[in-house]
């Protein structure tokens, strides 16, 4: 726009529009607050009507119209010509319309960046999913709620870390990139560590280094960050997430359960004011206590298929061909039972309810249970038929843990590209003593999701995995000729 000087390097003195909002909620319709205010943001809708003019201005806490007189306003003309998306900053005296709409009645204004893009419709904004979630920048301004939905991760995300360090929990930072991949079944990033000619990975979890740590004498430890596992996508995966691992000693999974009602029903009503929230359609109360059923149970009750641990393997396996649930030959029962309960039974229990006592066929760091065989001491919150949660009595015993990483080896080697691998370094420490623990890895991504009721993952990401965009200039170079 011609005739506009370059934007300035600052522009010190604005207040939030939503400080200025509250601040007049009882000023009267046609009233003047004699308050001069500095605020500053986009122009998001503009309606120019000769002599004056409207608009509405929009920064990250909120809105408030501009009203301009071409009597009065500087440069008048200039800001009814102003593209929908500029950001400006604008000084004026707190009105109220005879309509009843709280101004800023603009004296003086200054650009503060152009947009060479559109924002969407004005009324709809941007519907486009990829658009949405490859500009995010454009999805945070045109559309109403995306901001709150990220505003509110942000304070979920403060919530749990104000909450575990009140439980006397320390917060530490383990190794992102490892030289071997470990503490879940998960397919690894690799990436090449040229120093060291040597290839590492991106961690699947942080869980046997903070073991470590309990080894070390951190009785209580947490850490909340990002994971990587290179499998697909869909309304609950994304191959980066964010996760919180806290492990306590001298606690069993029955201690980290509370501790994960806590932190979930806590959150909920510091942040919303209530325990009692509405997901995709479900009702659910997560106040504390949450119903505890076996997985066998739960299975039972949503298949009607009476199963448990010590079930038969090829009853089992009869039992999930009736279900239609495949199985594959070196599958033993309790991975056939964990199987029928993912495929048909997890989504259908609304809870929340803690599934406890999996098979120990598919829990290779868990401590067996103290009186049921077969099964291990795990628990997974289930809330509005999603996991949001793992909880694990934690196994110490050196050499029990050996023997399943070498089973985990070994089907590594068959073929289960998700296996674990023999840790020397992390049995070693076991070696050296942990005492009794707990451990609970909770979703952050998932937690957010259910707070926030978003349908999919990709809605409390703000850069979700997508395939890289094809450039223009690539479209071109793949339509020239070879040269033949």
């Amino acid at each position: 726009m011609t005739g506009i000087p370059d934007p300035p390097y600052r522009y010190p003195g604005t207040v939030a529009i939503s400080s200025v909002v509250s601040a007049h909620e009882d000023l009267s319709p046609g009233g003047s607050s004699g308050e001069v205010v500095t605020v500053a943001g986009r122009v998001m809708l503009s309606r120019p009507q000769g002599r004056l003019a409207f608009a509405e201005l929009r920064d990250w806490t909120g809105a408030i119209q501009l009203f301009a007189l071409s009597a009065t306003t500087e440069r008048f003309d200039e800001l009814t010509r102003l593209s929908l998306g500029d950001w400006i900053g604008c000084t004026g005296e707190v009105v109220r319309t005879k309509r009843g709409e709280l101004s800023v009645q603009v004296a003086s204004w200054t650009v503060l960046a152009r947009t060479r893009h559109g924002f969407g419709d004005k009324w709809r904004g941007v519907n486009d999913l990829e658009l949405r979630y490859r500009q995010r920048e454009v999805d945070l301004w045109a559309n109403e709620g995306v901001r709150e939905t990220f505003l509110l991760r942000s304070k979920i995300v403060s919530a749990i870390r104000r909450r575990l360090d009140a439980r006397g929990f320390v917060e530490v930072e383990t190794p992102v990139l490892q030289a071997l991949p470990g503490g879940a079944n998960a397919r690894p990033f690799v990436t090449h560590f040229n120093a060291l000619h040597a290839d590492f990975y991106l961690r699947v979890a942080p869980e046997l280094y903070l073991k470590r740590l309990v080894v070390g004498g951190f009785e209580r430890v947490y850490e909340l960050g990002r994971d990587f596992r290179n499998e697909g996508l869909s309304p609950r995966h994304n191959p980066e997430f964010t996760m919180l691992e806290a492990y306590q000693a001298y606690a069993d999974y029955g201690d980290m359960a509370e501790l994960v009602e806590d932190l979930v029903a806590g959150t909920a009503m510091e942040l919303l004011g209530t325990t009692e929230i509405e997901y995709q359609g479900h009702r659910v109360d997560l106040a504390p206590p949450w119903r505890r059923a076996s997985l066998a149970e739960v299975v039972s009750e949503v298949t009607g298929v009476s199963c448990d641990a010590g079930t038969d393997r090829d009853a089992l396996a009869a039992n999930a061909a009736v279900l239609g649930v495949a199985v594959e030959a070196g599958w033993g029962a309790g991975r056939i039972l964990y199987e029928i309960y993912e495929r048909t039974t997890e989504h259908e229990l609304v809870g929340p309810v803690h599934v406890m006592d999996y098979p120990v066929d598919v829990s290779p760091l868990v401590r067996p249970h103290r009186s049921l065989p077969g099964v291990v001491e795990r628990m997974t919150p289930i809330v509005a038929g999603r996991e949001i949660a793992e909880i694990y009595s934690e196994l110490c015993d050196p050499d029990v843990q050996r023997a399943r990483l070498l089973a985990q080896s070994a089907a590594r080697d068959a073929g289960d590209d998700e296996a674990m691998v023999v840790d020397e370094d992390f049995l070693r420490a076991l070696e050296h003593g942990m005492p009794p623990t707990g451990g609970i890895g909770l979703g952050i991504d998932r937690l957010v999701m259910l707070l926030a009721d978003a349908p999919a993952i990709r809605e409390v990401l703000l850069f979700p995995a997508l395939r890289p965009e094809r450039r223009l200039d690539e479209d071109d170079a793949s339509q020239e000729p070879d040269g033949s």
